[in-house]
């Protein structure tokens, strides 16, 4: 299995070190439709799990991207500035939002692993 983790809000977490690398999933961007805008947070800014780290705009409606983790933002994306459409073509990989450094890294313990994300997105049909 990926040493990927998931939320019920559709994020994506991957663990790099002390780091972790977070977008929204396939499902997610499925069902924004086309996105045409991202709002991504400073970089230094510290997030909260389970409070906005960022803005996804497509052309059916505006999501907040919740932190799955909480600590410092230490990258973001800057190619969804001018190309958000990356979100579409590619949400698991170049499409990522936001590298955030991991201030309590027992929180990835909560979130869910691909066998479980699966089956939550297909109890939402």
């Amino acid at each position: 299995m990926s040493s990927l983790r998931f939320t019920k809000d559709h994020e994506w977490v991957r663990q790099d070190g002390d780091t972790v690398t977070i977008g929204i999933t396939d499902y997610a961007q499925e069902q924004m439709g086309d996105v045409v805008y991202v709002e991504l947070p400073e970089v230094g800014r510290t997030v909260e799990q389970g409070k906005e780290a960022a803005v996804v705009e497509s052309a059916k409606a505006a999501s907040e991207v919740y932190a799955p983790v909480s600590g410092e933002v230490v990258a973001v994306n800057d190619a969804l500035s001018g190309d958000p459409a990356q979100v579409n073509a590619d949400a698991m990989g170049e499409g990522w939002f936001v590298k955030i450094r991991l201030s309590d890294p027992k929180q990835l313990d909560g979130l869910m692993d691909e066998a479980a994300y699966q089956a939550f997105v297909a109890e939402q049909h």
